[in-house]
This record gives structure tokens, C-alpha cells and sequence, in this order.
């Protein structure tokens, strides 16, 4: 009873990746170290972000899911504010792993996106394999394994871009051993070889044990379904070769293997290697390796593997006629495999058929009949679940099926076309003939011309005599030729004549036209003048009402700061000298107005920051607007501002249209859309400037919005038209808004 190698493999593979990303012996020492590790560097810091991915993998790991998606959400946060996704990205799909393994769809869903989403931030080959390793490890769990080969490939070709780095061929590696995997189940032995020997020869180089290890078990159950198939014996001592050098890995390195029961896996496929394929005399070596893993399953408490080794007992037993030996050997088996955490069904179908069997030997067939239908029952599970992956297998080798039918036609294309040159061939060979018998035709023809001639020369004396009598017909036929001529010429004048006056009469009513189509462009380019004059006058009043309320809000901001704001410190100061004179009672009623005033102050200070930013005239719009955001972040609303390619040369009136089209957009997202999450992008190309506002709000329909009169979009339209430029809005319903404005330089 082995246990698959492969879907054994999937359990593990996640930890197995985090624990070659680091250099601890076990579980828990990775997890101190890395947690070491993580808090040496600073929050925010590219260092912290990287070994972020490693920290929470391994707090995952070790029971602390919450601490762990704690620890991805600080660190993801920073991430986002950095230009290069690459560090979002990493953080991402490590969280949608994370999810997936939860099976919480809607966030690795979620994860995956936004993961994609930076992942087109970055030029990182190594991170945006990383990416789309991750997507195809998540849709490999999902049974879509066609589309995790996609994904693993497009890995394997960014990582071929990448520059060397120490966790690279790790991370090519985990490829190699996924594509293992699932060209494993598809039984396609080419790749499943190829991609064994890959994974061997990189676990080679870095000369990692783990990695090793790993290698050597792929090759050695490659190596034995192959030998199921084909029954060579060459493949059979292959498997047995590398089997035995995983156990000699495993012990040489005992200190440094993470899973202590990779001793007993690696044992059980061994002990079963020798009982079914090997000879009588390796009798002894199946017992030893039988009993080697049911002490190593029993020291890590896998119960699976102490199963599978008292079943390989149980047959040992049956085969030396032992039955109460073998019977004892399968009710252990039996008891282990009734552990909540065995998940090989096939394990508990080969106890039950054998206990049926020793049963019914015995004449106890009240036990024979319980136990055949346990094995029935089992049966029918694992049946149930092969049918499920057949479907999806089926599902599979229909695609491949596409692509065999692709090459048969590519295949009969180029048999077409060898077929047409052949016939190309054949016409030109005829041709050749064609060409050789018109040779011979032509000789022919200057003999019959030879001929001809001597005939020519007996028959001009007959010309000459009839020659006499053609010259008195000519004359007669000159003679009618000059009355047909003289009628031609006549002709010839009356069409010339009438020609000449159509031809007065086309140009007259072209010239008619055309003064027409002039009149009606000279109308469209009047008209084109008015609409420009009216244009320069619509601007011309924006203009005068931008100005004029800036001008407004500098006047407000200013009376409110040199007159409420005098009047407010003034009476702070009366309440001061009053509060060292008044009795304890008032003393408290002074101190809250006094805190009451203080309030009104900062309030005040903050009314007229946003009718008239200093900072604009000081410092510029990107001061600005970092200060701006700044301030309207609450631990409920995160705003981020981001400049690409800002040169600093947008004039002041321009900056302070800008500053004015931000603020009221945020300010909109904030009051109408509730928004979380608030995202401004100030773009500068070669010949516009782009501003983008993203949140991730309750949304709106948009033709309620162009029907609406909003003022506030009324300002933002008009500052808009004032700086030449285009709006383009684009919103769902409970999924967010966009809003991306350009304007000519």
C-alpha cells in the first residue's frame, strides 16, 4: 500500500518553498529566525517588504493565520505608495496563497487581482514570475491544470530574463517540481521526464538537500510508473537507484530536513518497490524498510505512513502463510487509518479487501461481509472522486487533442504543397518537350518558306499583268474616296460645332457651382468665426469668474484669519487673565471655552488653508497637494497622491486649477461615494498633462450624473473647459470610480 508521490507533494508544497527561501532546520527555528530578521529593518523599508513574504508564510505555517495577514496588510500598505509595484505585487499573491489555502475565494480572488494589478507596475522579470507562479499554483488547487502549465511557463520564461539573484533557482525549482506534478497525472512521460531532470539538475548546482531530496523521489517514482507501463527492468533498478539515494540524502543531512517523515515516505515506496517487483530473496530488504518506516511514522505521528507499513507487513505475513500475524498487522493498519488526518482512501480499500479475504478463509463470514462492504463503500468514494478527475482529465486531453489535430493539418499543408511542386516539376518537364517540338516545328517552316518563295516568283509575272488592271480600278476608287471625304469633313464641322457649345455650356454651369459652393463656405467660415468669438467670450468670463472668486476665497481666508482669528486669540487671552482671578467653578467653565476657542481657531486655520493654500505660492502644486493628502488621511480613509514625470513648469493660475479640480473631487468622493481608499495620479507627457482620481466608493450611474446639475461637477467642468482639456468618468455600482482629465501643455 505506497503511498502517490505526487499527491503526497501538493500537501507539503507551500511550506516546502518557504523553508528552501531560508536556512533554519526546522518549522519553528525558521519561523525565529525570519521573525528576527523581519523586525532588524526598519517599517517601510524594501528589505522589511521582501522578507515580509517569508515572515508571514512561515507564521501562516505555524497556526497564526490572523497574525500573518496582520503582518501582509501593514507591510502591503507601504508597498502601495512605492512607484515600483514589484514590492505590492510580491505581497499580493502571497496573500492569495494564504487565502487559497483557507478557502477564501473571494480574497485570493481579490489578491490575485490587485497582485496582477502591480505586477503591470513593475519591470522586475523575477517578481512577475513570481506572480504567475502563484496563479498557477492557485489554479492547479482549483483542478484548472491546463491553465496552471500556462501560467507555470510564462513563469519559467521571466525567470529566464531575470539576473541571478539567491532565491531565483529556488523559485525555479517550485516550477519544475509543479510542472512534475500534474504531467505526472497526465501520464505524459516526456515531460514528466524532462521536467524530473530539471529539477535534479538545478537541486545539483545549489547542492541543497531539501531540494535534493525531492528531486530524487520524482525521479524514482517517474522511473517505477514508467516500469508499470513498459515492464523494462532497466526502469525498475532506475527507480530503486533513486529511492536509495533519497534515504542516503535524508540521513546524511538528517539535521537539516525539515519533515522528519520524509524518512518513512521514502521507506514505504522502497518496501514496496521490493515486495511487487523485486524477487523472493529481497525479502529481507522489504522487511527492514517496512519496519524503518513504520518507527520513523510512529516518532512524527503520521499516521498514513504507519498504515502503509503495517499493510506492507500484513502481505509479507500473508506470504509466508501467517495468517493471525497478517490479520494483527491489518486491525493496526486499520486503527491507524481511522485517524481524521489519513487522507489516502486507497490505503483503508486494501485493509478491508485483505481482511475480508482472511475472514472468509476462516469461515467468519459475518466479519468477511462487514468488511467487503467497507471495501464497497470505499470503492465507491474513490471511484466517485476518479470520475470527477476524470472529467477534468478529459476536459484536458480534448485541448491537446486540438493541438494533435493543428499538426495533422499543418502536417497535410506541407504534404499539399511537396505534392504541388511535384506537379510544378512534371509541368516544367513537359514544357521542356513542348519546347523541343516547337524547335522541330520551326525547321519545318523554313523549308515550306523556301518553297513558297520559288512559288512567289512564278506567280509576280501574273502580279505584273494584273497590276495593269488594279491601276484603272485605283483610279476609279480615288475618285469615290474624295466624295467620301469631302462628305467627312463636313460632318467633322457640324460635331466640332456642337461640341464646342456643350463644352460652353459644362463650363458655364461649373463656374455656377462653384461660385455657389464658395458662398456656402464663406457662410460655414462666418459662422466658424462667430463660434470662436463666442468660444473667446466664454472663456473670457470664466476667466473673470475663476479669478474673481480666488479672488473672493484670498479675501475670506484672509478676514477670517486676520479678523476672527485676532478676535478669537484676543478673547483666549481675556479668558486666560480671567481664569487666575475667578474660584475653582469657573475656573473649569473657563478652561473648556478656552479649549472650545482653540478648537475654533484650528478649525478656522483649516477653513482658510482651503480657500487660499499658501503653500501654492510658496512651494507648488506637488507640495500642495502631499500636504493636502496628508491631512485628509484618517485611519478610515487612506489618500495617496503620486507624480510621474512632473517637471515643475504647469503655471501658477494652471496649478491652482488644478489644486482646485483635486479638492473637489476628493471632497465628492469623500461626501457621495464614502470611499476607503483614494487614489490622485498627476501625469506629465510630451505634449498634455493627465490627472487621475480613483476610489473605491459605492459608485454611481453616469447618465444620472450627466442629467444632474450638480454644482460641484459644474466647477470641475468649467475649470476644465478653462484649461482646454477633456473629462472622462467611468463608475460601477459598489465597485469604485474613476475620473481622468486631460489638458494641453
Amino acid at each position: 500500500m505506497p503511498i502517490n508521490f505526487f499527491s503526497f507533494l501538493r500537501f507539503y508544497i507551500a511550506f516546502l518553498c518557504l523553508v528552501l527561501a531560508g536556512q533554519a532546520t526546522s518549522a519553528q527555528e525558521l519561523h525565529n529566525s525570519l521573525e528576527q530578521q523581519y523586525k532588524k529593518y526598519n517599517p517601510g523599508s524594501p528589505q522589511r517588504m521582501l522578507i515580509t513574504g517569508k515572515y508571514a508564510q512561515a507564521l501562516f505555517f505555524n497556526k497564526q493565520e490572523d497574525k500573518a495577514f496582520a503582518v501582509l496588510n501593514e507591510n502591503i500598505a507601504y508597498a502601495k505608495k512605492v512607484t515600483d509595484g514589484k514590492y505590492a505585487a510580491y505581497l499580493y499573491i502571497i496573500a492569495a496563497i494564504n487565502y487559497r489555502l483557507l478557502d477564501h475565494v473571494k480574497a485570493y480572488e481579490n489578491a490575485c487581482r490587485f497582485a496582477q494589478f502591480y505586477e503591470a507596475k513593475t519591470k522586475d522579470p523575477e517578481t512577475k514570475g513570481y506572480v504567475a507562479y502563484g496563479l498557477g499554483w492557485i489554479h492547479e488547487r482549483n483542478n484548472k491544470e491546463a491553465e496552471a502549465v500556462r501560467y507555470f511557463l510564462k513563469a519559467l520564461s521571466f525567470y529566464e530574463k531575470a539576473p541571478y539573484s539567491e532565491s531565483l533557482n529556488n523559485r525555479k525549482a517550485s516550477v519544475y517540481r509543479e510542472l512534475n506534478s500534474i504531467y505526472a497525472d497526465w501520464n505524459d512521460f516526456p515531460l514528466q521526464e524532462k521536467y524530473s531532470k530539471l529539477l535534479l539538475e538545478i537541486s545539483l548546482q545549489q547542492n541543497d538537500p531539501i531540494n535534493l531530496f525531492d528531486a530524487y523521489m520524482a525521479m524514482g517514482y517517474m522511473y517505477e510508473k514508467r516500469y508499470e507501463s513498459t515492464t523494462n527492468k532497466t526502469f525498475i533498478s532506475q527507480a530503486e537507484s533513486y529511492y536509495l539515494k533519497a534515504v542516503e540524502t535524508y540521513k546524511a543531512n538528517k539535521a537539516r530536513m525539515p519533515i522528519p517523515s520524509n524518512l518513512s515516505f521514502v521507506a514505504i515506496n522502497l518496501a514496496n518497490l521490493y515486495l511487487n517487483y523485486f524477487p523472493e530473496s529481497y525479502k529481507d530488504k522489504v522487511l527492514y524498510y517496512a519496519n524503518l518506516a513504520k518507527a520513523q511514522g510512529i516518532a512524527t505521528g503520521n499516521h498514513d505512513h504507519v498504515a502503509s507499513a503495517n499493510g506492507l507487513l500484513a502481505e509479507i505475513a500473508l506470504k509466508n502463510d501467517n495468517k493471525e500475524e497478517a490479520k494483527k498487522y491489518l486491525l493496526t493498519a486499520l486503527a491507524e487509518s481511522e485517524y481524521d488526518k489519513v487522507t489516502n482512501p486507497n490505503i483503508k480499500l486494501s485493509i478491508f479487501e485483505n481482511l475480508s479475504q482472511l475472514f472468509q478463509n476462516e469461515n467468519n463470514f459475518k466479519e468477511a461481509i462487514f468488511y467487503q462492504k467497507a471495501y464497497l463503500e470505499t470503492f465507491k468514494q474513490i471511484y466517485d472522486e476518479k470520475n470527477a478527475a476524470l472529467g477534468k482529465k478529459l476536459e484536458v486531453q480534448y485541448e491537446r487533442e486540438k493541438q494533435k489535430q493543428q499538426l495533422l493539418r499543418l502536417q497535410l499543408a506541407s504534404e499539399k504543397q511537396e505534392q504541388r511542386l511535384k506537379e510544378m516539376s512534371w509541368h516544367s518537364v513537359q514544357q521542356a518537350q513542348k519546347l523541343e517540338n516547337l524547335e522541330l516545328t520551326k525547321e519545318n517552316q523554313f523549308r515550306k518558306l523556301e518553297f513558297t518563295e520559288i512559288e512567289n516568283s512564278k506567280k509576280a509575272q501574273e502580279l505584273r499583268l494584273s497590276q495593269l488592271e488594279s491601276f484603272n480600278r485605283k483610279r476609279e476608287v480615288d475618285l469615290y474616296k474624295a466624295r467620301v471625304d469631302y462628305k467627312e469633313k463636313i460632318n467633322k464641322f457640324y460635331i466640332g460645332l456642337t461640341t464646342s457649345v456643350s463644352l460652353l455650356l459644362i463650363l458655364l454651369l461649373y463656374a455656377y457651382f462653384q461660385r455657389a459652393k464658395g458662398i456656402k463656405q464663406q457662410e460655414k467660415l462666418h459662422l466658424l468665426e462667430m463660434e470662436k468669438v463666442m468660444q473667446n467670450s466664454r472663456i473670457s468670463n470664466l476667466t473673470v469668474m475663476l479669478e474673481g472668486q480666488e479672488q473672493e476665497r484670498g479675501r475670506i481666508a484672509r478676514d477670517l484669519h486676520d479678523g476672527l482669528g485676532s478676535l478669537l486669540s484676543g478673547t483666549k487671552m481675556n479668558l486666560f487673565l480671567l481664569k487666575d482671578t475667578s474660584n475653582d467653578h469657573h475656573q473649569l467653565q473657563i478652561e473648556r471655552s478656552m479649549e472650545q476657542i482653540d478648537i475654533a481657531v484650528d478649525e478656522l486655520r483649516h477653513v482658510a488653508h482651503n480657500l487660499m493654500p499658501d503653500l501654492l505660492l510658496k512651494y507648488g502644486l506637488q507640495e500642495t497637494l502631499m500636504e493636502y493628502v496628508s491631512r485628509m488621511t484618517t485611519p478610515k480613509l487612506d489618500v495617496d497622491v503620486q507624480f510621474l514625470h512632473y517637471s515643475a513648469q504647469l503655471p501658477l493660475d494652471s496649478q491652482l486649477l488644478v489644486y482646485r479640480i483635486i479638492q473637489e473631487l476628493v471632497n465628492n468622493a469623500i461626501k457621495h461615494a464614502t470611499a476607503h481608499e483614494i487614489i490622485i495620479q498627476f501625469i506629465e507627457n510630451e505634449s498634455d498633462y493627465v490627472i487621475i482620481v480613483e476610489d473605491d466608493g459605492k459608485g454611481f450611474d453616469i447618465n444620472i450624473l450627466n442629467h444632474s446639475h450638480s454644482a460641484g461637477f459644474h466647477n470641475i467642468r468649467s475649470r476644465v473647459e478653462f484649461l482646454k482639456g477633456t473629462i472622462h468618468i467611468e463608475s460601477q455600482i459598489n465597485i469604485g470610480t474613476n475620473i481622468e482629465i486631460k489638458f494641453p501643455k
